[in-house]
């Protein structure tokens, strides 16, 4: 079996892809042109734009799988996980601002991956590493809190 392709969702525009999504899913092509494997579009509300733009430039509809029920980073890997759970490990197409946080994740729920970094558009790329600043130190606490909770109240 392949390693699937996994790409996280961004905001859409319009019933478009946003500019920062548009440089995630060109990434994903990329990586899908070197190397066909099944591509995981995930994201509440843009998973079905992702699969549209990605058909319109040359994939297989039958190589898109949508995973259209994720709202947060670590969803989107535990569900695009739960459809490929016999992959070595998943190939993760996101913004390279994102890709700390989303080590953090996989780290945590034990999902190998391989990162792959998009460009961040120049016009939004100090907002986002600047959000990053908290949000990755959120994300680990939020891992913390996940193992504490697991080891004193059993869930």
């Amino acid at each position: 079996m392949s390693n699937p392709i996994v790409v996280l969702g961004a905001r859409i525009v319009d019933g478009r892809p946003s500019r920062m999504l548009e440089h995630r899913l060109h990434k994903a092509l990329e990586v899908w042109r070197a190397n066909p494997a099944p591509i995981v579009v995930s994201g509440d509300g843009e998973a079905d734009i992702m699969a549209a733009w990605l058909t319109a430039h040359g994939v297989p509809a039958q190589a898109v799988v949508l995973e259209p029920h994720a709202r947060s980073t670590n969803e989107n890997l535990e569900r695009s996980r739960a459809l490929f759970p016999d992959a070595s490990y998943l190939t993760v197409v996101t913004s390279g601002f994102h890709v700390p946080r989303t080590r953090v994740w996989a780290r945590h729920l034990g999902i190998p991956v391989r990162m792959v970094a998009a460009t961040t558009p120049e016009t939004s790329r100090k907002k986002n590493y600047a959000r990053e600043v908290f949000a990755v130190p959120h994300s680990i606490t939020r891992v913390a809190w996940r193992r504490l909770a697991r080891r004193l109240f059993g869930r």
